[in-house]
């Protein structure tokens, strides 16, 4: 059966935060030179148990030594090659929708100055902050979370991204309280280019602190035009789920599902594929970075990635003959580097499945990320993006 460009289908586009597939050619200037966030936590965990993904054609993607191979893969496999400097969330979220950034965004190694602080302590009421340096999220609420509660000071805190952290407690700080403080922090830094503001809010008491699903990502709004605004102004309806939204300060994503990690944002998708008609579903599952990645844990990576798995499998089972099923990632972040928690700069797999996609197809190592949203343009019909070549073609075996 051949399937054409179609406004009404349904295509879905689920990021495996972090998943990358081996280091780009420029890895070095990242200090990530041999980084491969698939096959080491395999080497260190183990070979997941995920037979729809290694039927889908993971084991081919290029670059992919560690996932079995399938005799016959039933969908399309390739890799996608970043072209925007840099390698983190907004980066690569904006490039898998047309948006190449030409220019890194700033990163604060050596943490923030007056010229942010200052206005910052003077207009949220603050006598101080806590940290002020790059940090590991988990780390550095264990360590300060008891000096936060006693003196009522954010704990703020970077990485190798370009972001501005701000962690507090729930309860001692207040949540509302902290979004408000995020807010200023956002307005301070946007004529900066500083990519993201984030809200890390955690509970608990000293000894056991958590984090919580509460987190709020303050972002830049998108540089350039994406295939998001180029879909809905061509009337097809576009629904984000997890942290899309926020990834893309809202332009572009009318609908949102805001979620609490990976089971949840697939519990979501699930519901979409039985309710919605036509459209375009961006889905975002963030565990696999933040709870395995940045906490350096391939084992709990690993299981993850089996949980997919089977939501993966009753997502098939609620697919309608025209849909189309992208699976790929932002950035990568090995849960095997010892050096920091930061992430990785890697290539991306693209694997795509569903009933119009025709099986064993080769996509190849693609240019950019950009080719992604290039293709799913192409599958609702609308003009050749302006950035981006669409495998669309390929996949649906025209």
């Amino acid at each position: 059966m051949e399937h054409a460009a179609t406004p009404d289908r349904r295509v879905f586009c689920l990021v495996l935060d972090s998943l990358g597939v081996g280091a780009l050619p420029d890895a070095e200037r990242f200090g990530d030179v041999g980084a491969h966030t698939l096959d080491h936590l395999i080497a260190a965990a183990g070979v997941p148990d995920a037979p729809r993904l290694t039927a889908w054609g993971l084991g081919h993607v290029p670059g992919v030594e560690a996932w079995p191979k399938s005799a016959a893969p039933e969908g399309a496999f390739g890799r996608l090659n970043e072209r925007s400097p840099g390698k983190d969330t907004s980066t690569g979220h904006w490039e898998l929708m047309g948006c190449v950034l030409e220019r890194e965004f700033p990163v604060y190694p050596d943490g923030f100055g007056d010229d942010i602080l200052g206005p910052l302590m003077e207009r949220c009421g603050l006598d101080g902050v806590l940290c002020n340096a790059p940090a590991s999220g988990t780390e550095v609420i264990s360590r300060l979370g008891e000096e936060h509660l006693r003196t009522g000071r954010p704990i703020v805190y970077t990485s190798a991204d370009s972001v501005l952290q701000i962690a507090a407690h729930e309860e001692g700080f207040g949540l509302a309280r902290l979004y408000e403080v995020c807010e200023v922090a956002r307005e301070i830094t946007r004529p900066l280019g500083i990519g993201r503001v984030i809200a890390r809010p955690f509970v608990g008491e000293p000894g056991s602190f958590e984090r919580t699903y509460n987190r709020r990502d303050y972002s830049l709004v998108p540089t350039g035009p994406t295939t998001l605004d180029r879909l809905g102004a061509a009337g097809v309806p576009v629904v984000g789920v997890g942290k899309i939204e926020d990834i893309f300060a809202g332009v572009g994503v009318p609908e949102s599902v805001h979620t609490h990690g990976n089971d949840h944002g697939m519990q979501e998708t699930l519901r979409l594929a039985r309710e919605l008609e036509r459209g375009f579903v961006f889905v975002n599952l963030v565990d696999f970075d933040m709870l395995f990645g940045h906490r350096r844990d391939p084992a709990g990576y690993r299981d993850a990635l089996e949980r997919f798995d089977r939501d993966l499998a009753e997502l098939e089972e609620v697919l309608r003959p025209d849909d189309v099923v992208l699976l790929t990632a932002d950035h990568g972040n090995d849960p095997t580097n010892t050096e920091n928690t930061d992430h990785t700069r890697e290539y991306v797999p693209i694997v795509a499945g569903g009933p119009a996609v025709k099986a064993g197809v080769d996509l190849g190592s693609r240019a950019t990320f950009a080719d992604v949203g290039a293709t799913v343009e192409a599958l609702f019909g609308l003009a050749p993006a302006p950035v981006g070549t669409s495998f669309a073609s390929e996949l649906l075996g025209r």
